[in-house]
């Protein structure tokens, strides 16, 4: 019996030795895995930090190269709008000294038709006046010779009463002449009224078509650009955090196996007189 009870307590001991070997080992692998981590997690942080460093720096140079290239294009369109905004006014400019020079030498037709028409009509009427005149001298030889007729063979009261006659055939013919030339002056004065009329309308429509005298626009604002953008450095990412991995103590197995085998051997009876021992 004493010797199962020493086997049994040699078989404990062993194995809390054993134990406490391998919680060593154990405890041994879980630090080298735990550094190992720690060494990844360091790489991993170093290797973000990059990136997001170059990332923000490719950010700032993109912005600065869209913004510059925005602003010169800014300002190149500004100069062709401003450019154009010029010849415009002055192709307006030529446009209206044409409209000028144009509306000054109709004036100057209508003008140059209206004397002509003055004249045509002052020319009609000094040939109704020397119509006038020749038919009045017609008329007055006429009636000379009339009279002079009328005295050849005749005397006293007849030849009285036949100059009467003439005389008054006479005196209605001038009035009838008096009364045209009247009407032919009348219609006269209305002609040259209605050619001072035609001029005076056709004068307005020439000025009514005459452009408007441009004026030049005021100066298109110089672009000017957006405030500089505000930017954030970004954060720095740390390791990951690698808790202590937990140890197994080799003590307890040993003290566990020397527990039991000194139970084993407490259980042994040692007194030779029981003759268990």
């Amino acid at each position: 019996m004493a010797v199962f009870a020493g086997i049994s307590a040699a078989v404990s001991i062993g194995s809390g030795i054993f134990g406490a070997s391998q919680a060593s080992k154990a405890n041994a692998e879980s630090e080298a895995a735990a550094r190992k981590a720690r060494r990844r997690a360091k790489k991993i942080a170093k290797a973000t930090n990059e990136y997001n460093l170059r990332v923000f720096e490719t950010d700032k140079q993109n912005y600065a190269n869209t913004r510059a290239y925005e602003w010169e294009t800014a300002v190149k369109n500004w100069q062709y709008n401003q450019s154009i905004q010029d010849f415009n006014y002055l192709q307006a400019v030529k446009q209206y000294g044409k409209s000028v020079e144009n509306t000054r030498d109709q004036l100057t037709y209508n003008s140059i038709a209206a004397m002509q028409a003055y004249e045509s009509e002052q020319a009609a009427l000094n040939e109704l006046l020397a119509e006038d005149r020749f038919n009045r001298q017609d008329m007055l030889v006429a009636q000379l010779q009339s009279e002079g007729k009328s005295s050849l063979g005749q005397a006293g009261r007849s030849r009285t009463k036949t100059l009467q006659a003439s005389i008054a055939d006479m005196g209605r013919n001038a009035a009838i002449m008096d009364a045209s030339l009247s009407s032919s002056f009348e219609q006269s004065q209305r002609n040259m009224f209605d050619i001072s009329l035609s001029k005076y309308g056709a004068d307005m429509q020439a000025k009514a078509s005459m452009m408007i005298q441009p004026e030049r626009a005021p100066d298109i604002p110089m672009p000017t650009q957006a405030p500089e953008r505000i930017w954030i450095e970004p954060m720095e990412v740390f390791p990951e955090t690698i808790g202590a991995p937990i140890k197994q103590s080799p003590v307890t197995p040993i003290l566990s196996g020397l527990t039991s085998g000194l139970n084993s051997l407490a259980s042994i009876d040692w007194n030779p007189k029981t003759g268990k021992g």
